[in-house]
């Protein structure tokens, strides 16, 4: 029989790779049975073999994850701004910084890629269109581009016939059907608009179906509403529309925010849409009740002030300091005045309308509300 002999340097390669191995083993095995000495941190009867990155709660299986995330609301998602001490701050935690970093200049550089971002909020056609809007006393109001309702909208204007093509909305309520048309001219009257839809013999056979209600009633049982922009949720108001009008002037003296929506509504149903109250034009020339008690206390004063005295070594006449100091200070008018009392409830003003309101008075309306020329006549 022949013998193999090794070389020592092969037996003692091998030797070495087993103890290396050996150690990593072990290593390995102190790790799982380190995490192995807690218990399941969600049914308690288990070895621990999970950990959640978010906090650290220990779990055995994928149903006690699950678990743990419905009972405690955790994501399970590792925060990377969490607050880390200088004793435990490794490598590891340096690389997170680095890549945290990297996702947030990465976040920030595809912002500002972004095209609805870098739109504008205001585009030429819609300054187009509110400049004729305005013409025509309408005040037509846009959303972002971000928006449905703003990308939805297809109104456009005929420069030369001055005319305006509507994206109409329409809402039938009780029929719980919606129906949008486009290039709705303002020159339609809103019964023509609405003899496509609840005619019984000129609209169409699908449409009539599914507005069986409106079909079967007269028109004079139908009323169409608008709302009114600018009001608070829980202060809804409705615009009453008259049918036999073009759209044009049904719109006129209202704001209106992309395009008009119009509520078709059955007669049983009008109650739930309450009007917006007529508000009566407050006359700028009135006074206020500030004003008033103004007057009467500057009445009163000069009314008991004594009568003035020549300084015998002057000559010159001096008023007594009494009514001086019987004489209030000047009250700051309020910024509204008595106009807040007229405002409708529920109203949201605009600073464009507080300054039409503020319209200066005729040079003679002063004069004759001056308390100053008052207080003269009385001392003379």
């Amino acid at each position: 029989m022949s013998s193999v002999i090794l070389p020592t340097t092969h037996i003692m390669s091998s030797a070495e790779n087993k103890v290396e191995n050996g150690s990593t083993e072990e290593e390995q095995r102190g790790k799982k049975r380190k995490m192995s000495l807690s218990s399941c941190g969600v049914c308690g009867s288990e070895e621990a073999k999970y950990r959640c990155p978010a906090c650290l709660t220990h779990s055995c299986s994928l149903p006690c994850v699950k678990k743990h995330k419905e009972a405690s609301g955790c994501s399970g998602v590792r925060n990377k701004t969490a607050f880390v001490t200088l004793s435990q701050f490794d490598e590891m935690t340096l690389l997170s910084d680095y890549r945290f970093l990297e996702d947030t200049g990465r976040f920030a550089n595809g912002a500002t890629r972004d095209n609805l971002v870098q739109a504008p909020r205001v585009t030429v056609k819609s300054k187009k269109l509110a400049s004729n809007a305005r013409k025509m006393n309408i005040t037509l109001r846009f959303l972002p581009i971000t928006f449905t309702k703003s990308r939805e909208n297809s109104t456009f204007f005929l420069t030369k016939e001055k005319l305006f093509l509507w994206h109409l909305k329409l809402i039938f309520p009780q029929s719980s059907s919606e129906f949008t048309q486009r290039r709705v001219s303002d020159k339609q009257t809103l019964k023509q608009i609405l003899t496509a839809y609840i005619h019984p013999t000129e609209s169409e056979p699908v449409t009539r179906q599914k507005l069986k209600m409106y079909v079967q009633a007269r028109f004079d049982h139908v009323k169409v509403f608008m709302k009114v922009e600018g009001r608070k949720a829980n202060a809804v108001r409705y615009h009453e529309l008259d049918i036999e009008k073009s759209l044009r002037d049904n719109l006129s003296y209202k704001t209106l925010i992309e395009y008009p929506v119009l509520h078709v509504v059955l007669k049983d149903h009008w109650k739930d849409y309450p009007l917006k109250g007529p508000a009566e034009p407050a006359s700028a020339c009135a006074p206020s009740a500030e004003e008033n008690d103004k007057v009467g206390q500057e009445k009163e004063t000069t009314q008991f002030s004594p009568s003035p005295q020549r300084s015998p070594t002057t000559g010159e006449t001096n008023i007594s300091r009494t009514a001086q100091e019987i004489e209030p200070p000047p009250q700051k008018k309020a910024k509204r005045g008595y106009e807040d009392e007229e405002q409708e409830e529920g109203e949201i003003t605009d600073s464009s309308d507080e300054d039409d309101k503020n319209i200066p008075c005729d040079k003679s309306c002063d004069d004759a509300k001056d308390p100053a020329n008052d207080t003269k006549d009385e001392v003379q």
